[in-house]
């Protein structure tokens, strides 16, 4: 998943995206394949800086890169070799930003492919349980970060995890978030994914831990503090941890909001209702 991008970059992600969107969408099933060849890519560009300055050089003719990535691609899908030569042509605040926009597009057509066969909200609902079985498995989480651990056998690690009960794109994101860590952990990115989830819903996820479980009427009122914080809609996953310091605690995206915050949105609530 993309980093801190500046403008420049998250205005070629963002223009780069929306072409690719339709044809991610009119690939159906195919967009997983198409997924595994931007990933392909990622990882020729995360294991070599020199290819990466190379396509990312605003100075280099287009022509140029176009020629280096259908090279690099040449058994890929033509619809993958098409994207891939739209994101060398676009302009990159750095050559990092490149390997990190393709993964976004990889991650892209997992999830199109997903909500076209109808299973978005499923796939969510399953990266989340991951997230949750893997709370208590501190050795597990490890691993999964454990560059001295052979890709495929981190993947073969969630594997066993998913026990052969998850969709096919719940499956393909898990692999990747384990295979290819990216210098991040795997329940962050897990976590990065689900937001992208939710902004299709056009809503945000916010995983809320708390020392005792909620009941129906407290859930509503976190949910509307948490629009209120973060501006949009929100969907709560609920974890209950009875060590948690101060009984809750808040976490969305990048963001965490700590329980005093919320109860300054509640005091100003009530002020304001008075």
């Amino acid at each position: 998943m993309p980093g801190v991008m500046r403008g420049t970059s998250r205005a070629s992600l963002a223009a780069v995206a929306r072409r690719w969107e339709p044809v991610a969408s009119a690939a159906g099933d195919e967009a997983l394949r198409l997924a595994d060849e931007l990933f392909a890519l990622v990882d020729a560009l995360d294991s070599s800086g020199s290819l990466r300055r190379v396509l990312a050089d605003p100075s280099s003719e287009p022509e140029v890169k176009a020629a280096v990535v259908t090279r690099l691609l040449q058994r890929a899908d033509p619809r993958t070799v098409a994207v891939a030569t739209d994101l060398v042509g676009a302009r990159w605040s750095a050559d990092r930003d490149l390997a990190d926009a393709a993964q976004r597009l990889g991650v892209d057509a997992v999830l199109t492919a997903a909500e076209q066969a109808g299973q978005l909200d499923v796939v969510g609902d399953e990266l989340f349980v991951i997230t949750r079985a893997l709370a208590g498995q501190r050795e597990l989480r490890r691993t999964l970060h454990d560059p001295t651990v052979p890709p495929d056998q981190r993947a073969a690690l969630i594997d066993a995890v998913l026990g052969g009960r998850a969709m096919p794109s719940t499956r393909a994101l898990a692999r990747r978030a384990a295979a290819a860590p990216r210098g991040r952990r795997f329940v962050a990115q897990l976590g990065d994914v689900m937001d992208l989830i939710a902004e299709r819903f056009n809503r945000r996820v916010a995983t809320v831990t708390v020392a005792a479980p909620l009941d129906g009427a407290q859930s509503e009122r976190l949910a509307s503090l948490l629009a209120t914080a973060l501006g949009r809609q929100v969907e709560l996953n609920v974890i209950v941890d009875p060590t948690v310091v101060g009984g809750l605690r808040v976490q969305s995206g990048p963001d965490v909001i700590d329980a005093t915050v919320l109860a300054r949105l509640a005091d100003a609530r009530r002020r304001l209702a008075s």
